[in-house]
């Protein structure tokens, strides 16, 4: 199982990124998939996840309305959308599938 993260960097509050997890040594197709963040001294916490068709996505309250997570199964890809980014959204970001992490990619909201 491979999953690597692109997209991270350093934006604006109020901007926009966008997160992209691509994965390899599974059947991507048949597993839910996740994105979790870290920031600094503090837990990994669930950001939000995406059934295996698409048809279910649940979001961590802080983030509803602001990021959205979508999944391209021919693609093996998974995405996360940015949007109204706040400092309080620094942090490492992990995408997660079939219980496998990838390496992360840091996000930084900063003026």
């Amino acid at each position: 199982v491979q999953l690597v993260e692109s997209g991270g960097g350093l934006v604006q509050p109020g901007g926009s990124l966008r997160l992209s997890c691509a994965a390899s040594g599974f059947t991507f197709s048949s597993y839910t998939m996740s994105w979790y963040r870290q920031a600094p001294g503090k837990e990994r916490e669930l950001v939000a996840a995406i059934s295996s068709a698409g048809g279910s996505t649940n979001y961590a309250d802080s983030v509803k309305g602001r990021f959205t997570i979508s999944r391209d199964n021919a693609k093996n890809t998974v995405v996360l959308q940015m949007n109204r980014l706040k400092p309080e959204d620094t942090a490492v970001y992990y995408c997660k599938g079939r219980g496998s992490w990838g390496q992360g990619t840091q996000v930084t909201v900063s003026s």
